[in-house]
């Protein structure tokens, strides 16, 4: 018998590997063409119609035009690469409506002017940003509880328009502030009127939401002091908003370095730290003790005296610190890059490198009960938070993910007006994350399996760190649509974030390339 041609058997698995090669290869081509061509969002689309309706276990609710319409986009079907379509049934409630009495006259009224501009801070260097009423940060709004609240936002040159977004205010769902959901973008020339009740009291703060990443950091922001009934003691209230600007210019109410207020001795002024960064930071106090009051708006019950702790505040958050101006000298509240000091004309106070150890809110405090069962919630929701290689509206990067799933493919959480809502947030994306949802206020029930145990922790905006899980509740009270996002607001311009909807409510605003509506 002959011999098998060596030679002959090896070209043919030669040939044989590289049509496999070849098929493989087109393979890869038509499967990564296809998570790039589904990718792309359209060049006007509502936001009813972005990622998969989740319904936590609970009732599905919703118009099913709008479910289908999620599901379909999220599945990346070819009749949505246009046109997103709208809902065929009637809209039970348009956000538009969701409104304070129209009736009602102000009690407050503030205008606000946006200019675009050369600014230099106090003690830093220019920068091409952004002002309200010719300053920024821009004017501290203060209200009392119960007084209506309208401000008029007047866009003198901002080329991409603007929004006013109240964090942590859960203002009615018509007035909060997101281009493209609740409103469209201010353009040059127009005004908007927001009108809410203060039915809080706390420290707050406002901010545009439209292109947000680059307009907060420009200098679109302002405090907001929602006020208890009674007068208040200007030198027992001090506002410190942190902010760094372009270049990397850390500031305090916008001054470089240090800042100072005047109180006399034995005075206890109560200080609002305001985070509008993109990343935590902490606060720490040398020449007094001192008592965290208030988180995010919420005071909390029997907080205690601490010492040489840290107080960490996340992007977005808000921590409200009680210190007395001591007998001799002054008290200063310090953060990274800035301090504050309290006390007498010419007083001094030491500086010091901020403690090790910090407030660990989860014990902080005494327990007293929350007013909701979360033992028995209407709905649980998973929020994880990934990254992965892939396209964002066709870009290829290694972009952020929800529940596994790049955006569009994201859930939208569906409730119900009433709803008791538990949310288990998770993150695994190697990085931490300032979680912020619009309208509603969370209480922290558990971090990492471990139970709260201090006084009820309420937040709008909550650290989350990698490897970190919390286990959060709260009541839908506020129809709305609300975006759920990270406030570290270039992860949100890279897909970390989501929205909030409630059964029935529906916009006739519309995102995407062609809309010029941006909220991120």
């Amino acid at each position: 018998m002959p011999r098998p041609d060596k030679t002959t058997a090896s070209s043919r698995w030669a040939r044989l590997a590289r049509r496999l090669g070849a098929v493989v290869g087109v393979l890869a081509l038509l499967v990564v063409g296809w998570a790039w061509w589904t990718s792309i969002l359209p060049g006007s689309y509502s936001v009813m119609s972005m990622g998969r309706p989740d319904f936590g276990g609970g009732t599905e609710v919703g118009h099913h035009a709008d479910a289908a319409a999620h599901t379909a986009h999220a599945a990346g079907e070819d009749s949505l690469a246009e046109e997103l379509p709208d809902a065929t049934e009637p809209p039970d409630v348009d956000v538009t409506t969701l409104t304070a009495d129209p009736d009602r006259p102000a009690d407050v009224r503030v205008e606000l002017v946006a200019r675009a501009e050369r600014i230099t801070p106090a003690g830093g260097q220019p920068f091409d940003g952004f002002t309200l009423n010719g300053q920024t940060p821009g004017p501290t709004i203060r209200a009392t509880v119960g007084q209506l609240i309208e401000v008029e936002l007047r866009n003198e040159d901002v080329p991409e328009g603007i929004t006013a977004h109240w964090h942590g205010v859960d203002v009615p769902g018509a007035m909060d502030g997101v281009a493209g959901v609740t409103q469209d973008a201010v353009l040059p020339g127009e005004t908007y009127t927001y009108r809410f009740v203060a039915e809080q009291v706390g420290t707050f703060w406002y901010h545009s939401h439209q292109l947000s990443h680059s307009q907060v950091i420009g200098g679109l922001f302002g405090a907001l002091v929602l006020e208890p009934e009674g007068e208040m003691d200007a030198a027992a209230d001090a506002v410190a908003l942190m902010h760094t600007y372009p270049g990397g210019q850390r500031t305090l109410n916008g001054e470089a370095g240090e800042v100072r207020q005047t109180a006399a001795t034995g005075d206890v002024v109560r200080v609002r730290l305001i985070n509008t960064d993109n990343s935590p930071t902490v606060a720490w106090v040398t020449g007094s003790d001192f008592r965290v009051l208030a988180v995010d708006g919420t005071e909390l019950h029997a907080p205690t005296p601490v010492e040489d702790l840290k107080v960490g505040v996340t992007a977005g958050g808000r921590a409200d610190l009680e210190v007395r101006v001591p007998a001799r000298g002054a008290v200063r509240v310090q953060v990274p890059g800035g301090s504050l000091v309290i006390g007498p004309d010419g007083a001094d106070a030491p500086t010091a490198s901020a403690p090790r150890e910090a407030v660990d809110l989860l014990s902080y405090g005494s327990p007293v009960p929350a007013g909701f069962d979360a033992e028995h919630p209407d709905r649980v929701f998973d929020y994880d938070i990934g990254r992965l290689p892939g396209f964002l509206d066709g870009l290829p990067g290694y972009w952020w993910t929800i529940n596994g799933g790049i955006v569009p493919s994201v859930p939208m959480y569906m409730v119900e007006a009433g709803d008791v809502v538990v949310m288990r947030v998770s993150n695994g994306s190697g990085e931490v994350h300032p979680m912020h949802l619009h309208g509603h206020h969370l209480l922290v029930l558990s971090r990492d399996g471990v139970a709260s145990t201090g006084s009820p922790w309420w937040v709008d905006s909550l650290d989350v760190q990698h490897g970190e899980s919390f286990e959060v509740a709260f009541v839908a009270d506020n129809p709305g649509i609300w975006m759920d996002h990270c406030h570290n607001l270039a992860h949100a311009s890279e897909g970390l974030m989501t929205h909030l909807a409630y059964a029935g409510v529906t916009t006739p605003f519309r995102l995407g390339r062609d809309t010029g509506n941006d909220p991120e």
